[in-house]
């Protein structure tokens, strides 16, 4: 990307960020006798300088610590079943690695860091996971440093009680989630996913806005029985999933990865390498009868390839599609080890996902922070109320009703929900010029991210003519009329910026 693109290209109009944290500090002055709301407000004010916080759900076994590492490019998420992942735990960057447990009653302890075979080892030390309010990991991370990132619990787990842990996280009852935003992942879309997603509507400053949520179809390399076209397969049912209009008016987008090739391709050793070269080196019968079941793969004594131990371990970090996709790629002359490493994360669809998280989420940092402030404010005003804060919620409401990023929100969640309607080339169009495929002035115009100045200029005028066009029209109606002057709003917010 060019210096001045990067540098006066962002949509988002200069001052959300500072109203928001302006009334934060009002309400704080108004409700000085409150120690209860003045810590609460004073934790929401230090939110706005952390980095994002990026919340990854979903239900047992969908993958969420096993996507955690591979986005870090560590094994730092225990991705066993044992009694850390039945509790909500936090990764977040810090000098050197720490590992804090949060007890429910008592201090905070500190456990011991261990590693086995290069994934860390989280121990509660006999503490039960019900006595557990969080864990949090300190990790030297270059992702960490503008994501904070947070494992819960399993959705519909069978411990009723670690399903409720990562509910109250998520979507508590009486309080905004301390989440930012949230990965939600899914093997198959069913009616447990959309409940939770619906569950993330009905949040007063948020209500109808999913703009917080990215929905990730996890495991795609399951899609097909592990054939080597299981990604294809797995992308195409995820196109269909982001093309459904209830999907559209619950979550972002929907995006396919393999979690387990990706985390393993960020993590490859050489001796994996090794043996799966060793293996590329079989006849390919002999191989293909080997990989019909994890169970022949990692047991059966063959002349020639690597011992079962070894093979156990590579079906446990590869997975039976990986080792197909690894030693198909080897034998077609993938022979570095770097080289493999790469192909592998390329095609686990983990890029994709990470482009998705910067475009939606990374970009949108100021947005989703002043969303998180004024749920918070909200929550004060509707448990406290008193005719001094009158002020406060009438400029909440300003805020509001005249931020444009809130505007566009509503208006996005109206034209996904088929509340307002366009011809399909206008509705992706209009989708497109109010942030829907990212907040960024190129994203928005559908342009190349090192797009120069004058060829952003230019896409912009022809939008706002085009949508004013529209908004003038005599045969539009008022709903739509209305909808293209939000669009318009939008495009001049993109001309200012580029003067």
């Amino acid at each position: 990307m060019t210096e001045h693109s990067t540098l006066r290209t962002s949509a988002q109009p200069v001052g959300l960020g500072a109203e928001v944290r302006t009334l934060l500090r009002r309400t704080i002055d108004v409700y000085a006798d409150s120690p209860q709301a003045v810590g609460w407000l004073r934790h929401h004010l230090a939110r706005f300088e952390e980095p994002l916080r990026v919340a990854i759900a979903g239900k047992v076994k969908a993958g969420k610590s096993t996507l955690l590492n591979a986005l870090v490019g560590e094994e730092i998420a225990p991705t066993d079943a044992g009694e850390c992942t039945r509790v909500v735990t936090w990764y977040q960057d810090a000098p050197a690695p720490r590992v804090q447990m949060f007890p429910r009653a008592g201090a905070p302890r500190q456990l011991t860091i261990a590693r086995s075979q290069g994934a860390l080892q989280l121990d509660l030390g006999g503490l039960p996971a019900e006595q557990v309010d969080r864990l949090v990991v300190d990790w030297p991370s270059q992702y960490l440093r503008s994501t904070t990132l947070v494992d819960t619990p399993g959705i519909a787990s069978l411990s009723a009680d670690a399903a409720a842990r990562a509910g109250a996280f998520l979507a508590p009852d009486d309080s905004p989630s301390q989440a930012d935003a949230v990965v939600y992942l899914m093997r198959h879309l069913h009616s447990t996913d959309v409940r939770f997603l619906e569950s993330f509507l009905d949040r007063g400053v948020a209500r109808a806005t999913p703009v917080n949520t990215i929905a990730v179809l996890s495991r795609a390399d399951e899609i097909g029985v592990g054939r080597l076209d299981a990604l294809t397969s797995a992308r195409r049912i995820a196109r269909r999933y982001r093309a459904d209009a209830k999907i559209r008016g619950l979550c972002q987008t929907v995006v396919a990865v393999a979690g387990l090739l990706a985390q393993t391709g960020r993590t490859m050793r050489q001796d994996e390498y090794g043996a799966l070269a060793t293996l590329a080196g079989m006849p390919r019968a002999e191989l293909d009868a080997l990989l019909l079941s994890a169970d022949r793969f990692a047991t059966r004594e063959v002349e020639g390839a690597p011992a079962p131990e070894v093979r156990g371990r590579l079906v446990e970090r590869f997975g039976l599609f990986g080792v197909r996709l690894g030693t198909t790629l080897i034998r077609q002359g993938v022979t570095d080890p770097s080289a493999l490493a790469s192909e592998l994360v390329r095609r686990s669809g983990l890029e994709e996902l990470r482009t998705v998280l910067a475009t939606q989420f990374a970009e949108r940092r100021e947005l989703l922070k002043a969303r998180s402030a004024l749920l918070a404010v909200e929550l004060v005003l509707q448990r406290e109320p008193r005719p001094t804060a009158q002020p406060i919620a009438a400029e909440m409401e300003r805020i509001l009703a005249g931020a444009h990023e809130f505007v566009e929100l509503r208006m996005l969640s109206a034209l996904r929900a088929g509340a307002v309607t366009f011809p399909a080339d206008a509705l992706d169009d209009a989708e497109r010029l109010l942030g829907g495929d990212g907040s960024g002035v190129a994203a928005r115009l559908g342009l190349d991210p090192a797009s120069g100045p004058d060829d952003l200029r230019a896409a912009a005028l022809d939008a706002v003519v085009r949508w004013q066009r529209r908004a003038e029209s005599p045969l539009a109606s008022r709903a739509t009329a209305d909808a293209a002057r939000v669009v318009v709003r939008s495009c001049e917010g993109m001309l200012a910026r580029l003067r």
